[in-house]
């Protein structure tokens, strides 16, 4: 055969076979149109492979044909994976009635053209990522009876969709969507409507009253919206509805009694309104009901639910709402078929209600967070179907009783938060499918029973906040699905078990707060799970396992508040470290490096420890820290660069370590920065004035270094400061005024410095200011400022040994909640207010001019200055004067004597040459002896005849002489 008749061949064989099908050649047929809309998906499945030319269009996947096989009647490539885009070449099949492509990964919009399929009935589009609007011409296909495009991207107004719909619709879906505005009252247009969807959207407004027209609805759905308003009555139109989901909107005022008129309703969900009021009795007349959820109201009332008439209900959920006293006594009693009771988060109070005990049907009965209170009941096991029985945040006292272990389906028991005493009962080991068992924030005691570790399907236990004592249970390695171990707050000793490490899928392991010692078992590093691990305030001792460091997936780790030693090297196994905290402990030796790996470590606390060396300079990858701790330290040398990209510190403290050098300027790039704790240490050089950038901060101290140069007025940036601790330094100058401006400010401690200058009266303006006031130890000068006064939180105030002066402000005994004063060793003068009285002597000592109590008063106090303050010459000039009129004095009386003398001599010898007769005189004057010259009793002198002579003249003493017998 030449080559030409093989071709002619080639060619006739090609003409019979599109004389036999058309369709192949035919650019306008059903066959092309799919193969330019395969061209358009991804088919990852390759579930299109068969749509070939090689076959017949019928027999290609997903495809239905007409009877006459030339047009596709149905397209059904529901969850074949495909994605791609829905190609316009599908407006081309006009005799397809039903499209799926639901449940794939098809993106784009949803192409207008779709309107050309005049013959479309059911169109399948949910569950993809199209995006964009819905094409109002969807809205010209008359016969379209299910419209379901849920579960996308789609956005607009849900009113243009429905607005444009045909009474001819059936079922419409557009849930899980973007779509927001409200519901149209052309709803009522959709006569024929039995199933409409609208949850998961944005949808606001009311609920429209034409919804009642929808005489044929049976689910509506319109949950997780922003709906507002009350329910219209005439939703009650509705007798076909079997499922009502109103949840978690924002409708509003009483439930509608209308409701009880749905005589059809299986499911009626209101959960997350704002419901008022009662609970409608006549809801119990809703007697196809199967669940009704009206949890998460505020609804209020007595519980009234569970009459006679709901006996098909399996679910009823009234949690989270303010129903009040007990529960009925008739619960259950003619309702077989309740599983699920949650009754939690109302005001239930009373003794645990026996008539639930009724229920026997009951799978999970919650009952948590309401005001229970009395003994757990020892017949729980009535219950005897329960697989999840929650009743904590109650006030259940007494023991856990053994028959609970009756109850051999349980799967989670929530007791915590009760007031529950005793020990477990060893028959809990009998609860083989016991998943989860929280009873913390009890008061059990006793040992944890050995038997517990016989509940292999044990995932938490969590038993925080109790009094178990003894030692962990040696077998607790038997527990090999156990996920979670929380222990903590407890009374346990002992060392911890090796078995622990064969819990193999431990992720939270939490035994902090106890008494336990010994060292960390080596077999903690087979917990290949373990991303937490808190084991702080025990007396575990010895070095960290190496075994430690396979551990990978840590991300936080405690081990704080014990004895621990040696390196720290164990736990740089794990690059996930978020939180590392080792503090008050005795480690030893260099941070290692390696902990930079963990590059998201957010917390990291290694303080009261014995680490050396310096920084790792490497310490600058950890970007994420947050806070770092590395006080109480050996650690030294100078901050270089090491931490200065560390821009999300929130809390740097390097405290009661070696560091030296300056204060690096870069901490002022910390814009985050809002605890630094530099004290402590051997900084020198000047405050770095950067620090006021960082605007965030909260404290700040420095005390006890040997800073120096003045304090930087940018402090006055920091708006937020609470605490300001420079004591102790080598600092100069004034305090800046700007220091008014932290208006937050509750400690300021400045004291053991060279300041100089006055008290800034703009502190006064500190109105914050509580804690403490310590400018004590400088060389302040001038007055204390009656702003001062104004510090009516102020509790301490210390203004000791300056060079204050002047008086105390009178406005300083405002400070009413000032328990702790001292002035001492200053220059003031004046008297003590008098509402500081009551503090001890030595808050005002040093001050020489200051009176009033607890000092001397200020009269003696007057005299005592005066005597005090004259001058070594004023002093001497008075003993001259006193000195000099003394003896003139006594000069003068000398000279009197004795011109007497002379007198009384001239007279007695007159007498005698005379030989006068005196008798009568000395009667009269009494004489007496010559040399007695005073009285004992009168200053007079004895007169001489003269005198008497004289006697008649005025007289200058006065006196009486009487004749002295012994004479």
């Amino acid at each position: 055969m030449t080559t030409l008749q093989f071709s002619h061949l080639i060619l006739s064989f090609s003409l019979l076979i599109a004389f036999l099908d058309p369709t192949l050649s035919d650019k306008s047929s059903d066959s092309y149109s799919l193969t330019k809309i395969k061209s358009k998906f991804v088919d990852p499945l390759s579930v299109l492979n068969n749509w070939n030319q090689e076959t017949s269009m019928c027999s290609w996947y997903g495809v239905a044909c007409t009877d006459d096989k030339n047009h596709i009647l149905s397209l059904n490539l529901s969850g074949c994976g495909l994605s791609g885009i829905i190609s316009p070449e599908f407006s081309k099949l006009t005799f397809l009635e039903t499209l799926d492509l639901s449940l794939n990964y098809l993106t784009g919009p949803i192409p207008p053209h779709l309107s050309n399929l005049q013959n479309m009935k059911d169109l399948r589009l949910f569950s993809n990522s199209i995006s964009g609007a819905i094409p109002y011409q969807i809205g010209l296909l008359k016969k379209l009876q299910v419209l379901r495009i849920g579960d996308n991207l789609l956005t607009g107004e849900v009113s243009q969709i429905i607005c444009v719909l045909t009474d001819q619709l059936r079922v419409l879906g557009l849930a899980d969507c973007q779509l927001n505005g409200s519901i149209p009252k052309e709803i009522g247009n959709l006569k024929n409507l039995v199933a409409l969807n609208l949850q998961h959207n944005s949808i606001s407004g009311f609920i429209p009253e034409e919804i009642g027209e929808c005489v044929h609805l049976q689910h509506f759905a319109a949950s997780n919206n922003r709906i507002e308003g009350k329910i219209p009555p005439s939703i009650s139109l509705l007798s076909s509805l079997q499922i009502l989901n109103l949840a978690n909107n924002s409708l509003s005022g009483n439930i509608p009694i209308e409701l009880s008129n749905l005589s059809s309703l299986k499911y009626l969900n209101l959960q997350g309104n704002k419901f008022r009021g009662e609970i409608p009795i006549e809801l119990n007349n809703l007697a196809q009901l199967h669940t009704l959820d009206l949890s998460m109201n505020n609804l209020s009332g007595q519980f009234n639910m569970l009459n006679t008439n709901l006996n098909n209900l399996e679910v009823l959920s009234l949690s989270e709402n303010h129903l009040s006293g007990g529960i009925q006594e008739n619960l259950c009693s003619k309702n077989p078929n309740l599983r699920i009771l949650f009754l939690a988060q109302n005001d239930i109070s009373g003794k645990f209600p026996d008539q639930i005990l009724n229920c026997t049907s009951l799978l999970q009965l919650d009952l948590s967070g309401n005001r229970i209170t009395g003994v757990f009941p020892a017949d729980i096991d009535k219950l005897s179907s329960l697989t999840d029985l929650l009743l904590n945040n109650n006030s259940f006292t007494g023991n856990l009783p053994a028959q609970i272990a009756n109850i051999t389906n349980l799967k989670t028991l929530f007791l915590f938060a009760n007031m529950m005493t005793g020990e477990l009962p060893l028959e809990i080991g009998n609860l083989q499918m016991l998943a989860t068992l929280y009873l913390y924030d009890n008061q059990f005691s006793g040992s944890i029973p050995t038997e517990l570790t016989n509940c292999s399907s044990l995932e938490e236990i969590d038993f925080f906040g109790n009094h178990f004592s003894g030692p962990i249970p040696s077998t607790i390695g038997k527990l090999k699905n156990l996920v979670l171990l929380q222990l903590r707050q407890n009374e346990l000793t002992g060392s911890i078990p090796p078995s622990l490490g064969y819990c193999r899928k431990l992720e939270r392991m939490t035994l902090a707060d106890n008494k336990l010692t010994g060292s960390i078992p080596p077999t903690f590093g087979f917990l290949s799970s373990l991303f937490l691990i808190t084991l702080y305030n025990n007396s575990l001792s010895g070095s960290l396992p190496s075994s430690l460091f396979h551990l990978k997936n840590l991300t936080k780790v405690n081990f704080s508040n014990n004895r621990l030693t040696g390196t720290i090297v164990p736990l740089t196994g794990s690059t996930s470290l978020i939180a590392l905290d080792l503090t008050n402990n005795s480690f030893s030796g260099n941070i290692p490096s390696a902990l930079t790996l963990s590059s998201n470590m957010t917390r990291l606390r290694l303080a009261h420890n014995s680490l050396s060396g310096n920084i790792p300079a490497e310490f600058d990858h950890l970007k994420q820290l947050r806070f770092l701790d590395l006080s109480f330290n050996n650690l030294n040398g100078s901050l270089g660069t090491d931490l200065s990209g560390l821009t999300n510190l929130g809390h740097l403290l390097l405290s009661n370590n070696q560091f030296s050098g300056k204060i690096p300027t870069w901490v002022g790039n910390i814009q985050e920065l809002g605890e630094l704790d530099l004290s402590f240490n051997n900084f020198s050089g000047n405050i770095p004035s950067e620090l006021g950038n960082c605007s965030r901060m909260l404290k700040i101290s420095l005390r006890s270094n040997r800073v120096s140069g003045r304090i930087p007025p940018e402090i006055g940036n920091l708006y937020m400061l609470n605490v300001l601790n420079l004591q102790n330094n080598r600092l100069s100058g004034e305090i800046p005024p700007t220091i008014q401006h932290c208006k937050k400010l509750y400690e300021l401690r400045l004291s053991e410095n060279e300041l100089t200058g006055g008290i800034p009266p703009e502190l006064g303006t500190l109105s914050e200011l509580q804690v403490v006031l310590d400018l004590s130890f400088n060389r302040i000068s001038g007055e204390i400022p009656s702003s001062i006064g104004n510090l009516m939180k102020l509790e301490r105030l210390n203004l000791s040994f300056n060079q204050l002066k002047g008086e105390i402000p009178a406005s300083l005994g405002k400070l009413s909640s000032l328990h702790r004063l001292n002035l001492s060793s200053n220059h003031f003068q004046g008297g003590i207010p008098s509402t500081f009285s009551g503090f001890p002597l030595n808050s005002f000592v040093g001050n020489d001019q200051l009176c009033g109590p607890p000092l001397i008063s200020c009269s003696e106090s007057s005299v005592q200055r005066a005597r005090k303050y004259l001058s070594e010459s004023q002093v001497v000039g008075i003993i001259v004067a006193i000195v000099f009129t003394s003896t003139l004095i006594c000069l003068f009386l000398i000279f009197a004597m004795q011109r007497i003398w002379r007198n009384w001599r001239n007279v007695a010898v007159s007498c005698s040459e005379n030989n006068l007769n005196i008798k009568k005189e000395d009667e009269e004057w009494g004489f007496g002896d010559p040399d007695q010259m005073w009285n004992s009793k009168s200053t007079a002198l004895i007169p001489s005849s003269r005198t008497k002579q004289l006697s008649d003249a005025p007289c200058i003493f006065q006196f009486s002489a009487k004749t002295n017998p012994t004479l």
